[in-house]
This record gives structure tokens, sequence and C-alpha cells, in this order.
């Protein structure tokens, strides 16, 4: 087996699969592999699987723009996505480069050498790896650890405790009583599911919009007009622009728009269950990311009195419950804790340049794609206020001119490097914009952005793909070394 590549992408989910195809369409002698660390591929959508987890955005945005999701529906459920993401990979001839079981643990970058030697943990074994580029499509998740929550009196409860992340396989929860706790997207994907077979409560500190959407996808003249390819382009182009149009609406008219919310949402609800204190965030829209309901099914099931939702603080859990600070009690069978996910970058894996450990937290991001200081490297993050795909599509694609524009020039090496008035006076932003409880958390370990160009966060896939395909390389310091 080689060992020595020109690339080598970690990760074979949804971002490394999209990454591998732009490198081969743009550079068909590239010798590339990818590193995942589990058995099969799909990431995400291969290693959750509580009830219900599907996409959260439509797959005409969240799909391949080079693969179209043939499905009559807009949302995916995790099993079809993990299917679309493998047909994908098998028919493009990505999924013999995937050398699975194979765990980036190190990294480390010789500027002697011009290229990076990576520490591969394969089973028992150990491998070196040496490439020339990284491309880290790990996403952001600890797939091995869970958020940890302060739940008082939690171990107390003598029915089963379980956290959406490591859902038991064939758990039976029929004729059960269920508290889910969290307002979040994992809960409020579970709640309709559980609820079909169970009696189930939606305990929340605080409330999260919720925006319902028409699920399945209805002839229109596109269909008899437009070839399947075209239509796909134009259903995917429109979607980005409706996004961006409603994310720009929130931000100039947040009050507008809470309105506008609350009128959709309280149409819903069934008279039992008021609008506030149980659907009025604290937060104005985009501060946390939206939840979406397909066909409302989230509502259908508060309507069918299979479902309960309440707003209200734990004051402790008992062997059979939880009792509310509100004086009341909720009976439970079983407790899952929806309260949020562990973030982790790259995977986990250290990083080393020239002998000296490289802090992530400590640097801060160019363009939202490579990192201040560390050569070679683009990571592959999507957005927090649109769908995920095209901001990691924008960034494989500068990957790709980069690669051809150092070629062009005879340099070898990549690396941001902060100017001496940036150095002097650049202030930290967030790199994600959310104020959610578990981005907050992960604050400690996840690198920063800036407040001016290129260290800017990412938040417009217009813009990025714009820049992707012609944008300056200012703040990017290219060497050249030996061909």
């Amino acid at each position: 087996m080689h060992t020595n590549y020109d690339v080598i992408i970690v990760g074979a989910g949804l971002s490394g699969i999209n990454a591998a195809y732009r490198l081969q369409s743009q550079f068909p002698d590239l010798r590339y592999a990818i590193l995942e660390a589990r058995e099969n591929l799909g990431g995400t959508w291969d290693f959750f699987k509580y009830p219900g987890i599907r996409s959260d955005s439509p797959l005409s945005t969240y799909g391949y723009p080079w693969h179209p999701w043939n499905k009559d529906h807009l949302l995916g459920e995790g099993s079809e996505i993990l299917q679309y993401i493998d047909d994908a990979a098998t028919e493009h001839s990505i999924k013999e480069k995937i050398l699975f079981q194979h765990r980036l643990f190190g990294a480390e970058w010789s500027s002697l050498d011009q290229s990076w030697s990576l520490n591969v943990h394969r089973g028992r074994e150990t491998q070196i790896f040496s490439s020339r580029f990284l491309v880290l499509g790990t996403g952001y998740y600890n797939y091995e650890q869970a958020l940890e929550t302060n739940i008082p009196g939690i171990e107390n409860f003598q029915g089963q405790v379980i956290h959406p992340q490591f859902w038991p396989e064939n758990l039976d929860y029929k004729n059960k009583k269920i508290v889910v706790i969290g307002s979040g997207a994992t809960a409020i994907t579970l709640l309709p599911k559980l609820a079909a077979n169970a009696e189930v409560t939606m305990l929340q500190r605080s409330p999260s919009y919720i925006m319902p959407i028409q699920n399945k996808i209805k002839d229109s003249w596109l269909h008899h007009i437009l070839p399947d390819s075209w239509r796909y382009k134009f259903e995917r182009m429109r979607s980005l622009l409706l996004t961006r149009a409603f994310v720009l609406l929130c931000q100039a008219y947040p009050n507008f728009s809470i309105w506008l919310l609350r009128r959709g949402v309280s149409k819903l609800l069934p008279e039992s269950i008021p609008y506030d204190p149980h659907f009025k965030p604290s937060y104005i829209p985009w501060e946390q990311r939206f939840c979406v309901c397909p066909d409302g099914d989230f509502f259908d099931s508060l309507r069918s009195g299979h479902a309960n939702i309440k707003t209200d603080t734990i004051k402790s859990v008992t062997a059979n419950g939880i009792n509310l600070n509100s004086g009341e009690k909720l009976d439970a069978d079983i407790i899952v804790t929806a309260t949020g996910l562990s973030l982790l970058f790259a995977g986990g894996t250290s990083f080393v340049v020239d002998g000296v450990p490289y802090i992530a937290s400590e640097k801060f991001t160019w363009r939202g794609m490579m990192l201040q200081d560390l050569p070679n490297v683009a990571y592959l993050f999507g957005y927090t206020n649109a769908s995920w795909t095209p901001g990691i599509d924008a960034t494989s694609v500068f990957v790709c001119r980069l690669l051809k524009e150092m070629k062009r020039l005879g340099m070898r090496v990549a690396v941001p490097r902060l100017g001496l008035k940036d150095a002097q006076d650049l202030k930290p932003r967030k790199m994600f914009g959310l104020t959610s409880t578990y981005v907050a958390k992960a604050e400690s370990i996840l690198p920063k952005a800036g407040d001016r160009a290129p260290w800017l966060p990412r938040e417009s896939y217009f813009t990025d793909w714009k820049f992707a395909k012609s944008g300056s390389l200012e703040g990017l310091e290219l060497v050249g070394g030996k061909a």
C-alpha cells in the first residue's frame, strides 16, 4: 500500500467525499487518499442512529451540486443520506480511494521536507503517511464523548438514561413514558418519532425557533420543461437565494421576523399549549440555528395528545421521574438527554510545525478555509445560518485553484500569516456566530475569527464562491522549494 501522497483528505463523510470529487475532477493524475477512522463512510449519517435523524436543510442545497438528489422530498432521513453519499462515492470512483479504519492521531510538518508526516493508527498498528497537502473533512462533532450536562439527581433515576449520540440498538420504548430534555434540533426531531409509540414530554429550559416546511416536492412547470439536471441546479440556486434573503430579513428586521414566525407557529398549536412561554425564545433569530420540522410533524404530535411540552427547570431527578422547580413532577420510564453535542476540532488530531506544538485555539482562521501559521492545510466547515454543503464545496473549489496557482508559480507551500498591522490590533471574533451552549463550551478549543478581512468569519455562500473562483490571496504566504 502506498503511503506517500500529494493530498490526503481526512474523513469520508459528506465533506470529504465532496473534496475528493473536486480534486480528482481538476487533477486526474493526483495521488490522493481519504483516511477514515471508522469502518464505513458517511460520517454523521453513519454514526448517529437515534429515531428520525434527518437533515435540517433541503437536500437541494445540502446535497452535492454534482450529484443530484433524486427523491421526492426535501429533507432526507439519515439512512437515505448515507445511501446518497455512498452512491455518489461509488459512481465517481471515490470509494476505492478510502482507507477505512485509518485514524489520524498526529500530523508533523517539516519545512525542510515541505510535507506532512502523519501518524495513522489502524487497529494496533501504526503507519506513517506523508502528504504535501492536507484537507480536513472531519466535521466538528466529538463522536466518542457527548456534551456533559449537569442534571441534578440524575444518578437517582432507576429507568434508562439515553443520550441520542449513543442510542441503543433495538430499544423498546413502546407505551413507555419518555421525557426528552432539550429544545434543539435533536429533541424536535425525536419527539414526533417517539410519540408515535409512547407518551413523550419535551422538557426545555428555554425554547428554540421552530419552522415547519413543506417536505414533499410538488410537480411544477419546471418538471415538464427542464431536464432533471437543469431543474436540480435551478432548485438549488433558488433555495440558496431564499435562505440568504431570509437571514438578511431576520438580521435587518428582527421584530418583524419574530412576529412572522410567531404567526406561523401559533396556527399549529393545540389550545392546551400556549405560544408563550413554550415557543417564545429569549434570543433574536439566527443567534442560534433554526429548527425545522417537515410538514409540521412536531406540531402534529402535540395535537395528537401523545406529546407535550414543558418549559421549566429541573429541581431534582427521582427514581421514577423529574421534579421541576415549579412544583410539578414528570413521571418517566426513560429520560433522553438531548442537551447538545460536544465539539472537537480536526477530529482531535494534534499538529506539530517544525517541532513546535500547534495550538489551534490561539490562531485565526483565514477566509474560513485555512489556519494562521499552519502550512498546506485546508479545513472544511460549512455555515451556521445556511446549509452546510455549499460552504465546504466553496472551500474545495478554492483548494483546487490554490494548487493550480502554486504549480504555475513553482511554489510548494501556502501558509496564512498575520501582517504587522493585523498582529498588532486584530480583534478576535467567534468562529461560529451562535450563542448555543454547546458552541460556547467549545470556544476554548476552536480557532478564532478576526474583525476584518481576510480573517472574518464566513457567512455568505455567494461571497465565498466568488472568492473561491477568483479572490485575492492576500494574507497567504507562498513559499518555493524543490520540485
